[in-house]
């Protein structure tokens, strides 16, 4: 899906995030916000959001001469998300449908997401995810394709998010082990999402085969992608897809047996969705 008018103003609206994220001085603070705005006049209404958002993070990391401009962010995130792993294992013990749960789970980690034009609290959305239902709902068309898969490629999202990705994961092998499972990370640090420094340290690489996309974009972009990453896209049984970045860069896409999980958190995906903002959403394409 290409950008909208309105995800001109949330780029903008980002690096003023990106200037408290880095605690940048006035003079700082402004050189960023200025510049974005001045970068959103050439912005091509052909690109989907997440290569806008390459372009203007790439500038924001060169003025602020910062390679992860969220570094200290991400590593609160994921210190947050591994204070409730204890509740959500309890969660999954209890369960007598483990593989709704595990779902339920790495859809509520989507929250942790700071290119949001709405934020939403982990806490307080791990207290409702079990009770609320897929505003769209394929589930059954989910556990269908995971019987019947020989190879998953899960396409993470945000920090934080990635170590209830773990959890999704480690119940998706438990409940499929016949399965091979891969977990695809970006190829360098954009906004909060998740690269194989934090893929490696949450251990995913004893989990399943990690994979670096290659690509430098909040969203797998297939274009931008290494050859590896698009020949492992492509040749799949099933692909999920975790978050909007992703679901903005896949929409339309070449490929069929995609299951978006995400939370609406903009206008622009709920339009396109035809959903509301803060609805949770697993779809098939």
């Amino acid at each position: 899906m290409t950008i909208d008018e309105a995800c001109v103003g949330c780029i903008i609206n980002q690096s003023v995030k990106v200037a408290d994220a880095i605690h940048a001085s006035k003079s700082l603070s402004n050189k960023l916000i200025s510049t974005v705005t001045d970068m959103s006049k050439d912005f091509s209404f052909e690109d989907n959001p997440p290569e806008i958002a390459s372009y203007v993070y790439e500038k924001m990391a060169e003025i602020a001469n910062k390679t992860d401009l969220y570094d200290e962010v991400k590593e609160a995130s994921t210190k947050k998300a591994i204070s409730f792993v204890p509740l959500l294992k309890d969660k999954l013990s209890a369960s007598d449908n483990k593989l709704l749960t595990a779902t339920k789970i790495a859809v509520a980690g989507n929250v942790i997401d700071l290119a949001a034009a709405v934020e939403f609290d982990l806490e307080e959305e791990l207290e409702k995810i079990f009770h609320t239902n897929f505003a769209y709902n394929d589930f059954d068309m989910l556990r269908e394709k995971l019987t019947n898969a020989k190879s998953v490629l899960v396409i993470g999202d945000n920090v934080g998010e990635h170590i209830f990705d773990y959890m999704f994961i480690e119940t998706l092998i438990e409940l499929y082990p016949h399965v091979k499972y891969f977990y695809m990370v970006r190829g360098n640090p954009i906004i909060n999402d998740v690269t194989m420094l934090e893929a490696k340290e949450a251990g995913f690489d004893e989990l399943c085969e990690l994979v670096d996309s290659g690509v430098n974009t909040p969203g797998f972009t297939y274009n931008r992608a290494s050859e590896y990453s698009q020949e492992l896209f492509d040749s799949v049984d099933l692909v999920i897809s975790k978050g909007m970045g992703n679901y903005e860069c896949m929409s339309p896409s070449h490929r069929k047996n995609i299951c978006f999980l995400l939370k609406v958190k903009c206008d622009v995906v709920a339009s396109s969705l035809k959903k509301e903002v803060g609805d949770i959403v697993c779809k098939m394409v």
